[in-house]
């Protein structure tokens, strides 16, 4: 005999009714759309050039965090290593090394031509705290030129040799010095016996 079949038990919770998803439009990605645009990226070279410090334009209104310039440098330059061209690190370091010039001018002009301006205009004077004040700036200027680039700004010590100048090490062992003697000696006793 047959089982006399038995009625499902309703859900107590209703199925969800799925939305259909509208064609063409993808997920949007997390995070803010980048800033970066070629003017921008020569603005901030025209600053870095005159010697303004990559953080300090980073605060400025209309540009981006320095993190930010720090990827778009890395994704730039793997788009330039597939396709060629200058990328942006290329342009910000030569950027940078012409600003290291203008600070170094702008040092010179804190410590020659403004005292000089200061006498001509206040008298013949000058106070002893302003100039401790513009020696001390331009000590940090120039112990910070020397660290950012050491072959043009620093100090010239140099205790080994490098690919420019390779040290040479002469040795003479002390059996040479006897020998270069003994032929010596030998030399002399011959010319005296020639006489």
């Amino acid at each position: 005999m047959a089982k006399p079949e038995t009625p499902r038990k309703a859900t107590k919770t209703p199925a969800k009714a799925q939305t259909p998803k509208p064609i063409g439009l993808e997920p949007k990605k997390t995070g803010r759309p980048s800033k970066y645009t070629p003017e921008i990226a020569q603005e901030m070279c025209n600053l870095l050039a005159d010697g303004v410090p990559l953080r300090e334009i980073c605060r400025k209104e209309g540009f981006p965090a320095w993190q930010t310039v720090y990827d778009w440098m890395v994704r730039d330059d793997q788009a330039v290593a597939s396709g060629g061209g200058v990328g942006l690190s290329i342009a910000i370091a030569r950027a940078r090394e012409i600003g290291q010039d203008a600070i170094a001018e702008q040092i010179w002009l804190d410590m020659i031509a403004e005292p000089e301006r200061i006498l001509s205009e206040g008298g013949g004077r000058v106070d002893s705290g302003y100039v401790q004040w513009q020696k001390a700036k331009a000590e940090i200027g120039l112990k910070l030129l020397a660290k950012w680039n050491p072959k043009r700004y620093g100090d010239r010590v140099q205790l080994a040799g490098d690919s420019e100048s390779p040290l040479k090490v002469e040795v003479e062992s002390q059996a040479e010095q006897m020998m270069a003697a003994l032929l010596q000696n030998i030399e002399l006793k011959r010319q005296d016996g020639s006489r």
